[in-house]
């Protein structure tokens, strides 16, 4: 079938695929929440941009757990790494995953103001947390995270939380923020009514500028201010699983990748193209604004998975301990016999998705939430 080489190298672009459809997905549910109050002036306001994701948000979660379980069967040591070293970050994502769904489920079941308002600021809290975090978590990669391994592969992880708080990664973080923001923006002006609607128009457009400026500041503090690592010597692409196994060198360029294969600059051109689609598009052809949206982030993915390449999860304190595609996966019996379920459950998740939104299309309306008492 497939050699280990083209197994490994299949699996990280199926974990970029999974990556983008989790922020595709899941992006604009949590746009959405963090804009609840800015786009809601009203309870049944906000009512309506609840009704938009309310019978689809746990759907769109199975790409995170897909994530997740592609991660932890795929590439262990990625898992074992990041899970047990960012514990607390990841602890106040999943909290934040967590506090959603009570948000969804509480906030109807008190005829009160105060209530409520409690509630959407935990919903707008979640929605925050997860965008910021994770765009920080993506910019630590590029620095190098503080960890590394014995000679008997033992991890041991020498940094706190709030280290991981460098101004190149909360750069990163705002690219996330504003992204997944004006994703959020581009879903209501499409599927919320008209009142709200006009508020999400514009508020798309200035979170897609600042977007842009902020893509565009990381992109150059990236290729100017961060030094990179490269692997140097012999790069064996089927060996066993063992990160020691190599030589890195760290001070290189983090561009290096795009300058060995040209096609990966089509991901940033991707991303700036969504970005002036969603300024074309948005309060004219409200679809094809969050079609544009989300080619926009997954352009911004696949623009840092490509730099990165080859390596998953690079070390500051030990070059030689980082974590690559050539030497932190699975076997290649494993990665064999994953491939084959992904064949066949991804095109029912695609197919099935397809046909829920097919389902549900069209706008949630004022007069539609108000008559139908929704949420008491």
């Amino acid at each position: 079938m497939f050699d280990y080489e083209s197994l490994r190298v299949i699996w990280w672009a199926l974990l970029g695929i999974l990556l983008i459809g989790f922020a595709v997905m899941d992006g604009f549910d949590f746009g959405i929440a963090a804009l609840l109050r800015v786009l809601g002036r009203s309870d049944d306001e906000r009512l309506v941009l609840l009704e938009t994701i309310e019978p689809t948000w746990e759907g769109n979660q199975v790409w995170f757990i897909l994530g997740g379980g592609a991660a932890f069967a795929a590439w262990p040591a990625l898992y074992a790494v990041s899970f047990s070293g960012m514990y607390l970050a990841i602890f106040l994502v999943l909290l934040a995953f967590i506090l959603r769904p009570v948000g969804f489920n509480f906030r109807g079941k008190v005829r009160d103001a105060r209530w409520r308002s409690l509630w959407d600021w935990v919903l707008t809290a979640s929605g925050v947390v997860v965008m910021l975090i994770s765009g920080v978590a993506f910019g630590n990669l590029f620095l190098g995270v503080p960890f590394q391994f014995d000679d008997n592969l033992r991890m041991s992880w020498h940094g706190s939380f709030f280290e991981l708080l460098h101004p190149f990664a909360l750069l990163a973080g705002l690219v996330s923020l504003a992204m997944l923001l004006a994703h959020g923006a581009c879903w209501a002006a499409y599927r919320a009514d008209h009142v709200v609607a006009d508020r999400a128009v514009r508020v798309a457009r200035w979170t897609t500028l600042a977007y842009a400026v902020c893509f565009v500041l990381a992109g150059i503090w990236l290729a100017y201010g961060v030094a990179g690592y490269a692997i140097v010597g012999p790069v064996v692409t089927d060996g066993v699983s063992n990160p020691l196994h190599k030589q890195v060198a760290h001070g290189s360029s983090w561009f290096a990748s795009y300058m060995q294969y040209p096609w990966f600059w089509l991901a940033p051109v991707l991303a700036f193209a969504g970005a002036i689609g969603v300024q074309l598009s948005v309060g004219r052809k409200n679809l094809a604004c969050f079609i544009a949206s989300s080619l926009m982030v997954a352009g911004t993915i696949l623009s840092a998975g490509f730099a990165l390449f080859p390596f998953l999860l690079p070390s500051r304190l030990d070059p030689r301990s980082s974590l690559t595609i050539w030497d932190a996966s699975s076997s290649q019996g494993t990665l064999g016999l994953m491939l084959a379920m992904v064949v066949i459950f991804i095109p029912l998740i695609i197919i099935y998705t397809g046909w829920v939104y097919r389902v549900l299309r069209g706008r949630v309306t004022l007069d539609h939430v108000r008559q139908s008492g929704h949420g008491y």
